[in-house]
């Protein structure tokens, strides 16, 4: 059994609704790709686990204090880790 897609829980869980593909990360979650949310009951179910992507990322963030105003994305900055060593 896979275990759910909780936001921000780790540096290794993904997810895939069609084409797109969510990362998940300590500092983010990434969405990209292409989803075709068509006028059926096909299409009702990836947006429905859209929204509840989306709202389980909106219900983590809202319950955490003092957060940033800003994170950066820039993957050559210095990470709480260090440099990347590969870049």
């Amino acid at each position: 059994m896979t275990k759910p897609f909780e936001p921000f829980a780790n540096e290794a869980q993904t997810l895939e609704i069609d084409g797109a593909k969510i990362e998940n990360r300590l500092d983010r979650v990434s969405i990209y790709g292409s989803v075709d949310l068509t006028k059926d009951k096909e299409g009702m179910a990836k947006a429905k686990a859209l929204l509840a992507l989306l709202q389980d990322v909106l219900r983590v963030l809202e319950s955490e204090r003092g957060l940033p105003d800003s994170v950066g994305t820039d993957p050559s900055a210095v990470s709480e880790t260090g440099r990347d060593p590969f870049a």
